[in-house]
Order: structure tokens, then sequence, then C-alpha cells
């Protein structure tokens, strides 16, 4: 019996339940993904800590391990599944989001773009086909095809542009992966390819873009260039709109999305995965995720506070340490204040994930969603 690699369990609404059945196991959406740019989580985080606080997918960032260590450096040592110690799957974007991020060190061509690297300034080149390469030896899970992630606000005679030119170059991403997965000596030869759907916040390139990428047969999906700078609003209108031009049989991934409220209305219209540097970053900030809103630890009415971060949680922080003790680590500059609060937010978030499974599971989701996102207000 063949299983197919995306298995849709429930619908509720728009709401989708599925696994996506991978090389390196088994993926229950709606699923968050957990950041950790160059091969680790920001915050003294470490791979073993990541199975305690129940991530199931590491994202990893394409540019960033070509400029250190090197992808060729990985494919020596066997991959980044073997170099980082981790198991389970790994995702790795395109490095097209440094096309938008970096955009005072790059220049755009249709072969690809230039950069300078911004840590010493090298020249570097990375169009489709070098994208491809360079995740190939990264041997990730899912391979993200390289794009062009527009700037916000954008004209529209630009956003066209850009948009055809992703096209042309997802077509390019996909020969040169096939290629690679064929070759003897690539490390994960059944490594999977997500296009990435782009066109900003005008909705009649988005759906025509969405519609020409379809057909493309890809192992999944992405909504790319949301939460550069247009209003929530907006983007979940985006969503409502192109969503249903992708295809309901694969999963479909929100780039770079979001807070927890984000989360919660992104999977209403149908989303499947997520990642954020949000619960990290606010993390190494003293800021904690609760069921009731975002503490700051920092705060002095925390100092005589002997409670955990929330009454209840089971990650490694809440089980053990009180939030005066964690304020006191902050204060203190003690790096071990940071990662339990990285620690808190990625399990808050990684938990919200299991309760959104539990509730479409159920045909609740609509109830839940509500109840969440009244509490959190």
């Amino acid at each position: 019996m063949v299983i197919k690699v995306y298995k849709l369990l429930n619908v509720d609404g728009r709401a989708k339940r599925a696994e996506v059945h991978t090389v390196h196991g088994v993926i229950q959406t709606p699923v968050f993904m957990n950041v950790g740019t160059a091969g680790a989580i920001k915050g003294a985080v470490s791979s073993m800590d990541l199975k305690e606080i129940k991530c199931q997918v590491e994202l990893s960032n394409t540019y960033h391990l070509h400029v250190r260590p090197g992808d060729d450096v990985i494919k020596k040592l066997g991959g980044l599944h073997k170099f980082m110690v981790w198991d389970r799957p790994i995702l790795t974007d395109s490095g097209g989001f440094q096309v938008f991020s970096l955009s005072g060190l790059r220049k755009i061509k249709e072969e690809g773009v230039y950069f300078s690297s911004h840590v010493d300034g090298r020249k570097i080149f990375m169009g489709p086909e070098e994208s491809m390469q360079i995740q190939s030896n990264i041997a990730s899970t899912i391979a993200m095809a390289f794009d062009e992630c527009a700037p916000y606000p954008a004209t529209r005679e630009y956003m066209q542009n850009s948009v055809d030119r992703t096209t042309r170059w997802l077509k390019r991403c996909k020969t040169e992966m096939n290629r690679l997965n064929s070759l003897e000596d690539t490390i994960n030869k059944k490594q999977m390819l997500f296009g990435i759907n782009q066109g900003g916040t005008y909705e009649d390139i988005r759906i025509e873009h969405a519609k020409v990428i379809s057909k493309l047969d890809l192992d999944g999906y992405a909504v790319g260039g949301l939460a550069v700078g247009e209003s929530h609003e907006e983007m979940y209108r985006i969503l409502e709109e192109v969503v249903p031009h992708l295809p309901q049989n694969k999963p479909t991934y929100l780039m770079g999305v979001g807070t927890p409220i984000n989360i919660l209305e992104s999977v209403e219209r149908g989303i499947d995965f997520f990642d954020c540097v949000y619960p990290a970053r606010n993390g190494r900030h003293g800021h904690v995720y609760t069921n009731f809103g975002k503490l700051n630890l920092w705060n002095a009415k925390f100092q005589l506070d002997d409670r955990p971060i929330e009454e209840g949680c089971q990650c490694p922080a809440c089980k053990h340490y009180s939030r005066a003790y964690i304020r006191h680590l902050l204060k203190a500059k003690e790096m071990l204040g940071m990662r339990l609060c990285v620690l808190h937010n990625l399990y808050f978030y990684n938990t919200l994930m299991e309760e959104i499974r539990d509730a479409i599971d159920k045909n609740e989701y609509q109830e839940y969603k509500n109840n969440k996102i009244e509490n959190m207000l």
C-alpha cells in the first residue's frame, strides 16, 4: 500500500487537520516550525531540548548556512540532521527572503540574485539552481523554491514582473531538484520541494499565480510575502482569496507568521504550516506568552512572584522555576533566564498547535478559536 505524502484527516470549515509523511518522520498539522536560523534555536536551546518541548519540525536558513559554516562543510559532515543531532524533519527556506531583507546588499537579475555577504562583504550569487544545490547539500527534509519576496508596498507593474520571474525560477527549481535527487552522492534523495505563491496584496495577481504553480504538482505550497508591512486584516483577506486556489490535497504554509492570534486566524483560513521568530526573539527579551496574554518578566511586579510563568504549564521553566527567579536571572544578565523564557515560549506555541489539532479533530475549531482569542486579548 502506498501512503500518501499528505493525508487529510479532517476538515472543519476551512481548517485542515492532516499528516505529512516524510523521510524523517510524520508531521502532524497544523504545525509550528521552530526557527533555528543557523542550525540552532537562539537562546542556548539544544536538539534534545526541542524534543522535550514537543517540536516537530526545525527550520533553518539556506543563506545563513551557506555563508557559514558553508553547505559544502555540512555535506561533508553528513548533512544538517547529523550535524545538529536532530532526527526529525527540517525545512530550509530558499534564501529568497534575504532578497527582501538584505535589499541594500543585493541586485536582482533574471539569472538570480547577486549579494554582498552581511558577514564579510564577499560577493555571493544565488539563483534557483544554486539554492537547490545548497539545500541538497544541507539535506533538509523540505526545500523551499527560490523566489523574490517583493517589498510592501510595491506597484502593480513591479509585483507582476516579480511574480512572473518567481514562476520562471520555480520551474528551474523543480528541474534542478529532480536532477539532484537522482544523483548517487545526494544525502537525501527524497527531498521535498514547496513552491511559493507571491503577489503582495493584489488578490488577482495572487490568485492567477496560485493557479499557475498548482499545475506543477509540487510537494507543498507556501504563501509568501505577507507580514511584511501590510495590516493583519489585509493578510487575512489575501488568505481567504488565495488558499482556495491552492491544492487542498497538499500542505499549505504561511511563511514568517506569526503571533498566536495570527496562527489561530490563519488555521481557520486553511493554513497547515507556520514559522516565526517571535517566540524565541521575545523570550530572549523576557517577554513570555500565556493563555491570558503576554507578560514582561522585567516588570518590578514580578520581583516577589513565586508562581511559574503559567500555572499548569509543563515546560522546563514552569515545572521548576518562579517568575521572580527568572526575572532575577534576566536582570543579572544570566543566560539561563533567556534560555528558560525561550523554552517556555516554544513549548507554548507547540502546545497551542496540539490544542488546535485536537479542536479540528472534534469539529470544534470555531468555538475553540473564539474562546482562545477572547482570553488572550
